[in-house]
């Protein structure tokens, strides 16, 4: 049986990293075999481009560039590590993937549709089972993401910016309601992991898992 690929999106300080754990353990707990990876990154070229992208002096960076790099990087990723472990039936957990790069690049920096049309070629059609959007203002996700280390490139942007990669969050989700799900990421860390487990167990359920 082909394996479930679950990515969990979101703003700076929503606090993925802690949700991701919580869904590692999910599956583990029932026996599964999970790979967790991230984009951008994942694999040796694609944490290359991550620096890349990344680094806070690459600020006359073009828009453009940017949403290519970003797409280099999935490319790689997507079939390096993500298809092999979808094959061999595992369960993926993704720290980002497409969706971010609509949020950030389409919306945020309002390049519109291309950027949709650059990563189906990117990943070869691939989407998640399952998204979990950790959805949080913009200035208190900024505040919590650079609370206690250097912002990096996107991290520096304005807030206007990040307002435009919220609702391009929640056009994703307003379009694509039963793969897509918003969580208020200002709960706590327990009321947000029971939430996500429970669109867990449904998508186990229709899986027969």
């Amino acid at each position: 049986m082909r394996g479930l690929f679950i990515t969990l999106e979101g703003g700076d300080g929503a606090g993925k990293s802690t949700q991701i754990r919580n869904t590692e353990e999910f599956f583990a707990r029932r026996g599964l075999t999970v790979t967790h990876t991230r984009e951008p990154g994942g694999t040796r070229v694609s944490e290359k481009l991550r620096a890349i992208l990344l680094d806070a002096e690459n600020k006359e960076m073009h828009a453009v560039t940017e949403m290519l790099i970003y797409a280099a990087a999935r490319a790689q990723h997507v079939r390096e590590v993500v298809e092999p472990a979808l094959e061999r039936g595992e369960i993926v957990i993704c720290d980002r993937f497409v969706d971010s790069s609509i949020a950030y690049q389409a919306f945020g920096r309002e390049l519109g549709d291309m950027v949709a049309e650059v990563n189906r070629y990117a990943t070869g059609g691939l989407k998640p089972d399952l998204t979990i959007w950790l959805d949080i203002d913009p200035e208190t996700g900024r505040a919590r993401a650079t609370h206690d280390k250097d912002p990096d490139r996107l991290e520096q942007e304005s807030t206007a910016f990040h307002t435009r990669v919220r609702e391009g969050y929640a056009s994703i989700a307003k379009a694509e309601p039963e793969r897509f799900k918003r969580i208020d990421a200002t709960g706590t860390v327990d009321e947000i992991r029971d939430e996500i487990y429970r669109f867990l167990e449904e998508l186990c359920k229709a899986r027969g898992l």
